[in-house]
């Protein structure tokens, strides 16, 4: 049987997604920012649940569960979670021998999605159910080995369908527009004129030749400018992305300055380099089963206990108590790398792109850059770093050999 990939697109392709989700075993649903591949996701599980099939949903990191479940409607896990991680035994609970229970098994983000992980998923899947993909292709590959939706897509041996017309509406924002330039090599374009403000579009530059200019103008644009322009909260809703941890616009030093300006004051500790205060945003860095929070989910400093030598994080509606010594798994997260952002949305996203990251420019990190703004991107640095990004793409790739065996199979 033919599984060569579509490429179609509007509503043919939607139509056509559909159909094959319906039918297929394993298919694959990929495309950029406002094509529509959420639409069609939910069409596709209001379908399958009609016919009474049992439908779960999951994504790489909770922060992405967590937006399936709200544009869904249904409940949303992450993969570690719907395995059910064994913390006496060091593995999942749903593996080869005990399945997972369902018909149909959709999985979001999936350019997240290592080889490891992908291996321990796939082994719990029912023999007799239906698996559906679903990711941007374009975007950074997985933090950890491998390289396995595009491996998939490019093996030719399931059926992809590739959404590449953006929604009318979608069309009208600039963040969408230029995500979608970026990917095919294209400048983005800034509204004209000098700005000095962040008003009227949702996507902007501001030059700073040096890195000395831009630190003072990022802050200026997150303490003040953005909040004050569009109602914001300068710690909840606003997240700096940079391509690198060192240097004057790395995560490193971005987060003392930015925390000295939006967080001066308050019970704090030093643990690990770091002051950790009341009010914090931080991130957590590694996968805690027992605590049940994961790599890249985000918080707030709620409490620090001196007595009791504990910290309290609040994710979301939820406390989560650490040890003193327990803080190098905590960082804050004022600024993070792009890597880092990868399964995450934030309202603005602020973006310094310097040559001072020549290094880690390249098309897919500016690109998966811009796609995790929902109301406002601000660049701030050169037009000659963001040229260089749009350029360069031959280190996207990774040397694998999962499409060699699909199409050995």
């Amino acid at each position: 049987m033919a599984r060569s990939a579509s490429a179609r697109t509007g509503t043919i392709a939607q139509r056509e997604a559909l159909g094959l989700a319906v039918k297929s075993k394993v298919m694959v649903i990929t495309g950029g920012p406002g094509v529509g591949k959420t639409t069609l996701v939910n069409a596709i599980v209001q379908v399958l649940m009609a016919k009474k099939l049992k439908v779960l949903l999951c994504a790489p990191t909770g922060r992405a569960a967590k937006r399936m479940s709200e544009t869904s409607g249904q409940v949303a896990k992450t993969i570690h979670r719907l395995l059910e991680f064994d913390p006496k035994g060091g593995g999942f609970k749903h593996n080869r021998d005990n399945p997972l229970e369902g018909d149909i098994f959709i999985v979001d983000e999936t350019s997240m999605v290592d080889l490891m992980l992908a291996h321990q998923f796939v082994r719990a899947v029912p023999s007799d159910a239906a698996l559906i993909l679903v990711g941007d292709v374009d975007l950074l590959p997985s933090v950890g080995p491998g390289s396995v939706l595009r491996d998939i897509i490019d093996s030719g041996v399931m059926p992809v369908c590739r959404l590449t017309e953006v929604f009318r509406q979608a069309a009208k924002s600039a963040i969408i527009t230029n995500a979608h330039r970026i990917n095919h090599g294209q400048h983005p374009v800034f509204p004209h004129g000098k700005v000095t403000d962040v008003r009227g579009t949702d996507f902007y530059f501001f030059p700073a030749q040096e890195p000395e200019q831009a630190l003072p103008e990022i802050v200026r644009l997150v303490k003040e400018a953005i909040p004050k322009n569009f109602g914001l909260s300068a710690i909840d809703d606003i997240q700096v992305l940079t391509p690198m941890q060192r240097g004057d616009l790395g995560a490193r030093n971005l987060n003392r300055v930015l925390q000295q300006a939006l967080n001066p004051t308050g019970p704090a500790i030093e643990r690990f380099g770091w002051n950790f205060r009341v009010g914090d945003k931080v991130m957590q860095t590694v996968n805690d089963y027992e605590k049940d929070v994961f790599n890249g989910d985000i918080g707030r400093i709620a409490e620090i206990d001196e007595a009791e030598r504990e910290i309290i994080v609040r994710y979301d509606d939820r406390d989560v108590v650490y040890d003193f010594n327990e803080l190098d798994e905590l960082l804050p997260s004022y600024a993070i790398t792009i890597h880092k952002s990868q399964g995450s949305e934030y309202p603005v996203v602020v973006v310094p792109i310097h040559t001072q990251h020549f290094m880690m420019l390249q098309r897919n990190l500016l690109y998966m850059a811009i796609t995790r703004g929902k109301k406002l991107v601000v660049l701030v640095g050169t037009k000659k770093a963001i040229a260089i990004a749009v350029k360069k793409t031959e280190s996207s790739s990774r040397i694998t050999t999962l499409r060699e065996r699909l199409v050995g199979a």
